[in-house]
């Protein structure tokens, strides 16, 4: 057999480079660079390795979380057909690296960790950052990325490198179990050599599945439609990540099945197609909740039922409601009692569309749907337009933004009030044109993880939309996108604290405690002084970014059009009327009220709470076969 002489961390990054996926006869090599940061936990080992391969790019971030978020926005870009690593030294470098891990793997996205870990051999120990516990001394900080991580591994000798890839393989190209995968690499093994066998490192491409349904679930899924007077799809990412955007659309234009998007679903349609009602749920438009609450079949599709999807079990109010769960992840395909179609999100549209030939959804449903988008594209026009001065509603900036966006733009978002605002106002156009991190919904996301998406399709314009509150996070990251070559347009709302938190407090009874930006006063000792004088513009300006101060709409659509013809970053740092918000739309969110308070508007909100919560439901009997089959 032959081999090769290398190091844990040589042989490591041999094998990376020859790993490539295949989907539909389209082959891609997975791993994109390695992103991170060195310390002495990795940069006489993966550091020298990258310094002999120098085909596999290495992008050094401003902070490790910054890096897994980028990995995440790439990969969520990329389909999860595209990855990244991501290293880090001991101790802090590796725990500043958790959260990344736990949105990855709640976002089911790809992402590669290499932590630097503590010395295997013990000898010298305790090192510098390394935690001891007195009841063993097989823990360390790695252990805290078990929870969060879909396969987690610590290499204790260099040839446990042989079996333990394919399984990190196995893994990130999972349609259902795809996520954060870590390899804990002490530092002393990582520079250790081994004879490792020449075939670890030969080209192998790995296929992504498209599983089938079984012939059982899909027949009951077939009756079950031809059944239903109101059927409504819940479109989630899982058709964007099977690239089954035009299979959904046949799909409705044979059927005339409403469509309403989730988060991670929004772009499923375009959303000008006649069967596309917007976002449901929580954050949703009147014309998708109120089609969701009569439906008497839901179809999901690619969805995992979040809360802020089902308005915490609010949202599907019909008696005799059934699910039909289209899902490569068996968990989520059993949800809320449904049929199960554990299969591709394209080839089970593709069948069910052959499947329900004939069938059609009645003219005075068509009619709701018609009447539905027509009132719910005035709403959001209205919205675009509002007028409110001095300082503009944040719905007027999302206007401006989308009417100086092209059809491929994509728009980036995660935390704050943006994420329900946008959900329910941004019209995507084209797939991934809507690309929100909601899983998680982390603030700091947002710049790290739109120079994931500019990196997968550079052709595109990446919009950027963040607050205040969680552009402080995470600033750093422009340093980065400038490094880097990376443009982004960056439009920076300063509501002066956390709007959305303030509002939901207020919705709380609690007046929005503890969620300015304000001084300390000293009459009272209290944050309820002036608001904190933060230049934003002059911080982006520091960074290496273009900045530009808008005072209002005009301003801000001047900024867009120079911000376009710029060759690096761009920050548009806009004031916002921060009590002027968009409504809700017959739909509600469980956050739980003090049972007990001496605060009156506490004691209000609490009673309206209890008297909400009577409108949640449980779903257990959806998909039994006995109502399907009569």
């Amino acid at each position: 057999m032959k081999t090769r002489r290398l190091t844990t961390a040589q042989a490591l990054l041999a094998y990376l480079k020859n790993q490539y996926v295949e989907r539909d006869g389209v082959e891609h090599r997975f791993f994109s660079g390695v992103l991170g940061i060195f310390g002495h936990g990795n940069v006489a080992g993966i550091g020298e390795a990258l310094q002999e391969n120098l085909d596999l790019p290495y992008i050094p971030v401003r902070n490790e979380q910054a890096a897994v978020h980028l990995a995440s926005g790439f990969a969520k870009a990329s389909n999860r057909l595209r990855a990244f690593a991501c290293t880090s030294s001991i101790g802090p470098g590796a725990t500043n690296m958790i959260t990344g891990a736990a949105l990855a793997t709640i976002n089911r996205l790809p992402v590669l960790l290499l932590p630097g870990d503590i010395f295997a051999r013990r000898n010298v120990a305790p090192v510098l950052q390394q935690l001891e516990l007195p009841s063993t001394q097989d823990v360390g900080v790695n252990d805290c990325f078990k929870p969060v991580s879909r396969y987690w591994d610590r290499i204790y000798r260099p040839e446990q490198l042989i079996t333990a890839l394919p399984e990190v393989m196995r893994v990130l190209t999972s349609p259902s179990d795809c996520g954060a995968v870590t390899l804990s690499l002490p530092q002393d093994v990582q520079t250790e050599a081994c004879d490792y066998p020449q075939e670890l490192f030969e080209k192998r491409v790995w296929t992504i599945r498209r599983p089938e349904p079984d012939a059982v679930s899909f027949e009951r899924a077939v009756a079950a439609i031809r059944a239903s007077k109101r059927p409504f799809v819940v479109a989630g990412g899982g058709v964007l990540f099977s690239e089954a955007t035009e299979a959904l659309k046949k799909f409705c234009e044979a059927t005339g099945i409403p469509v309403g998007e989730t988060q991670a679903g929004k772009g499923s349609l375009p959303f000008d197609h006649p069967q596309c009602l917007g976002a449901i749920g929580a954050t949703g438009t009147l014309a998708a909740n109120r089609a969701a609450r009569e439906a008497d079949l839901v179809i999901g599709c690619g969805a995992r039922y979040s809360d802020f999807t089902t308005a915490s079990m609010t949202a599907f109010q019909n008696p005799g409601v059934r699910f039909v769960n289209i899902n490569t992840a068996e968990f989520d395909a059993f949800k809320l009692s449904a049929i199960p179609l554990v299969a591709d999100a394209r080839v089970a549209l593709d069948r069910l569309t052959k499947a329900l030939a004939g069938y059609r959804v009645d003219a005075t449903y068509s009619a709701i749907i018609r009447d539905g988008k027509r009132k719910w594209e005035a709403e959001v026009d209205r919205l675009f337009h509002l007028g409110v001065e001095p300082k503009p509603a944040q719905s007027e900036v999302i206007g401006a933004m989308w009417e100086a966006s092209g059809p491929r733009d994509i728009l980036v978002s995660a935390a704050g009030s943006h994420p329900g605002d946008l959900h329910k106002l941004w019209r995507t156009r084209t797939p991934n044109g809507y690309h929100m991190e909601y899983g998680y919904s982390c603030m700091g996301y947002e710049i790290p993880g739109a120079m994931g998406a500019k990196l997968a399709d550079p052709s595109r314009e990446v919009y950027v939309f963040l607050g205040d509150g969680t552009y402080l996070l995470m600033p750093g990251e422009i340093v980065t996108a400038v490094q880097e070559g990376i443009k982004l347009i960056i439009v920076l709302v300063d509501n002066h604290g956390f709007a959305s938190i303030g509002g939901l407090s207020r919705s709380l009874g609690q007046g929005g405690f503890g969620t300015e930006y304000r001084l300390r006063a000293q009459e009272t000792g209290q944050l309820d002084g002036e608001f904190l004088p933060v230049d934003y513009e002059a911080s982006a300006r520091a960074f290496g970014a273009v900045s530009i101060r808008a005072r209002d709409i005009k301003e801000l659509r001047a900024a867009l059009e120079r911000a376009k013809s710029e060759t690096r970053t761009t920050v548009i740092v806009i004031e916002t009327d921060r009590e002027t918000r968009v409504p809700g739309y017959e739909s509600w969110w469980d956050v739980a009220v003090s049972e007990v308070s001496e605060i009156d508007a506490v004691r209000a909100s609490r009673a309206h709470y209890v008297e909400a919560r009577e409108h949640e439901r449980y779903h257990l009997a959806g998909g039994q076969e006995k109502e399907v089959t009569k």
